[in-house]
């Protein structure tokens, strides 16, 4: 059999030190006809031009920057591969990580699978082995810190991680990409519940090794895209009787989160948040609309892929957590149920 044609899509912006790293791995993936396509969304390093002089490599720049759902649509628009792969400008796959991705991928029922992140300082050592969901939308690097060997079993994740992932090209286009309203950040656990809504499992490779220069944030702008995008989600993609459910637990995570927010300086940016979504209510309400009409699963039957407990390795807990996730862990075990009932 001919190998997967598969294209690669990366998104480059800033000062991207580690772009020519991860594109020239791309290109040397083994067992797969791969093509890389990155955008330039903005990227000021002299790494775009060395990146652009590559074999196998296309460029495409929009006129402004895109974000990561945007630019991702953008390049998987150009695509001539039958599957796709989105790789993140900092992260470095191994010769063979992409072909057994896609190979997982393809089997029937999955929807999509993702590679082994590890960090790249010390790789024995995970940065994400599938993202895990909390019932409130919260989402998280899955395993960070963790010894790979914990984590060398193949799995179902409740979300993939964006920093490496393969689909098929049809399905993509079937779903229709990411959501350019997203911007960046969560648009990757919109896009694992609309999978699984459909019946199709998310699978973690764990023999496919992909090293990861993860540096967490917390600037303004990604912690106000983060609780906004999260909202999104949990209104779009929760059936009705769920959010019903889970309702006094929701508004008791608002409450926490904007005290976070204060105490942490970005109050302002959480209020900017419901403000967003209070403009662009119209788009939420059909958002909400077609993701419910396509969807072939309840919320009941994927129940058992959510967590009670928030439990981030890759950030230090705010005070008060112990308390939160015991009374979140009460309310879970009371509604949980009640969800899977006819």
């Amino acid at each position: 059999m001919s190998p997967a044609r598969v294209t690669a899509v990366m998104l480059a912006y800033g000062p991207e030190p580690w772009l020519v790293d991860a594109a020239q791995a791309v290109l040397a993936s083994t067992g797969v006809d791969v093509e890389l396509i990155v955008v330039d969304n903005g990227c000021t390093s002299d790494g775009i031009d060395v990146v652009k002089g590559l074999p196998g490599v296309r460029v495409i720049r929009p006129e402004q920057n895109t974000g990561f759902s945007g630019g991702c649509n953008l390049g998987a628009a150009e695509a001539g591969g039958d599957w796709l792969a989105f790789v993140n400008s900092d992260a470095v796959v191994a010769p063979d990580a992409l072909a057994k991705v896609t190979a997982v991928a393809a089997e029937p029922g999955v929807g999509a699978a993702m590679a082994s992140i590890r960090l790249a300082d010390n790789p024995e050592l995970i940065n994400t082995s599938g993202n895990p969901l909390h019932f409130t939308g919260l989402s998280w690097a899955g395993g960070n810190g963790e010894p790979a060997t914990a984590h060398a079993r193949r799995t179902a994740v409740p979300s993939l991680s964006g920093c490496c992932f393969v689909i098929s090209r049809e399905r993509w286009e079937e779903l229709g990409g990411f959501a350019t309203e997203y911007f960046a950040y969560h648009e990757d656990t919109e896009l694992s519940l609309r999978l699984w809504h459909r019946g199709l499992r998310l699978e973690y490779v764990p023999d496919a090794v992909v090293r990861h220069h993860y540096e967490f944030s917390r600037n303004a702008l990604k912690l106000y895209l983060v609780e906004r995008n999260r909202l999104i989600t949990l209104l779009t993609a929760y059936q009705g009787r769920t959010l019903t459910l889970l309702a006094p637990m929701l508004l008791l995570t608002e409450a926490a989160m904007l005290a976070a927010a204060l105490a942490g300086g970005w109050g302002r940016q959480k209020v900017r948040g419901w403000a967003w979504l209070w403009q662009h209510r119209t788009w939420v309400r059909t958002r909400r609309r077609q993701l419910q009409s396509e969807r072939t699963v309840g919320d009941g039957a994927l129940a058992h892929l959510i967590t009670a407990r928030v439990a981030p390795s890759n950030v230090d807990a705010p005070p008060g957590m112990g308390v939160f996730n015991a009374i979140a862990a009460a309310w879970w075990t009371l509604v949980r149920p009640l969800l899977t009932r006819p």
